[in-house]
């Protein structure tokens, strides 16, 4: 069982910095990405307790908030809870910095104490990646080879999830970056660029990039804005990452995969407008662990879309996983005493 190791009398607590995060996340990609397919599992098999997220916004900055994302697993393989507590401010972007910021923080199933805290943002990005990564391989069924990718948003998400195809095998023809900011394009291309496999190049309109045969989108669109008239084709796998820039008819023409269907429609998501739409949840096909499991097959003559809603389940598996490696090897700080005195008496 995991989430175990804190002592019940003396309870120790850790602390995980960015840079030990990101090298054991970078080391165990396919590691991951198989941890993220076995929490789906558990999510399925009612082994976890996912609630809703619980948003802090602020009524003078509106395009800010901070997320917390609390989450609890109680499966064979792992017993732990804990919560993301991640900030989003777009206008990091223009000066440079990342917009999102984030600690996770795992917590004993034996004492509730926290045993560990964790720079949570490399974890966030790591989760999402891999999901996608997931999603692509299970929904297409391209055996880890595709003729074409497309991202749509060019930041820090789609750069974690086009590391995570490479680093996981994928061969890929050709790969498109588009961005309303050509520079955010052209900081993807140059960064793929530096590392073997194919060579990138950026996408001269949106409707190039909407042909590719796994299309990506990781942007920050609060709203639909795909043509309703525009339609994927049959053998298109789309990554429906940032949940609102296709229309409610893309996705009642397309057979809809779903981390959770419940998280998912709701928010004003595109699948949420799809379901106000219709009426009805008749587009959804089934969850990513039901197709993983071979209860849903999926049909190479409809597009599918995949819709990821991000649950924290992952963030603690995840966070839980690089605490052991980092205990292991020795890049996580012990903060002594940390808890003074923890006696009742």
């Amino acid at each position: 069982m995991t989430g175990t190791d804190p002592g019940l009398l003396h309870p120790e607590m850790h602390l995980v910095p960015g840079d030990a995060v990101r090298a054991i996340l970078t080391a165990h990609a396919r590691a991951i990405e198989a941890l993220v397919a076995r929490t789906y599992s558990a999510h399925d098999r009612g082994e976890t307790v996912n609630p809703d997220s619980y948003f802090l916004r602020f009524p003078d900055q509106p395009a800010n908030r901070i997320i917390a994302l609390p989450a609890a697993i109680d499966a064979p393989e792992m017993s732990l809870s804990g919560i993301k507590w991640i900030a989003s401010y777009p206008g990091n972007t223009a000066a440079g910095l990342a917009r999102a910021s984030a600690v996770v923080i795992l917590n004993s199933p034996e004492t509730g104490y926290p045993y560990a805290i964790l720079e949570g943002a490399a974890i966030s990005a790591a989760r999402t990646a891999a999901s996608a990564v997931l999603g692509a391989g299970v929904c297409s069924g391209l055996d880890r080879r595709a003729e074409s990718v497309a991202v749509v948003g060019c930041g820090i998400i789609a750069r974690t999830i086009l590391d995570q195809f490479r680093t996981t095998g994928w061969q890929i023809g050709t790969l498109l970056a588009h961005d309303l900011d050509p520079r955010s394009a052209a900081a993807l291309v140059a960064h793929v660029g530096a590392t073997p496999g194919p060579e990138p190049r950026t996408a001269a309109t949106l409707e190039e990039a909407l042909a590719a045969q796994i299309v990506i989108f990781t942007t920050s669109a609060g709203a639909p804005y795909l043509d309703p008239d525009w339609r994927f084709g049959p053998g298109q796998t789309v990554l429906n990452i940032s949940l609102r820039d296709i229309a409610p008819q893309q996705i009642l023409a397309a057979q809809n995969v779903f981390d959770d269907v419940d998280h998912c429609l709701k928010a004003g998501t595109a699948p949420h407008l799809a379901e106000q739409s219709a009426g009805n949840r008749d587009f959804v096909t089934g969850t990513i662990a039901a197709v993983l499991e071979g209860r849903v097959t999926l049909s190479p003559e409809t597009p599918v879309i995949y819709s990821p809603f991000g649950m924290g389940i992952l963030d603690l598996a995840l966070g839980d996983f690089v605490y052991r490696r980092a205990r292991a090897n020795g890049t996580a700080l012990e903060i002594g005493n940390f808890f003074g005195d923890v006696s009742r008496w």
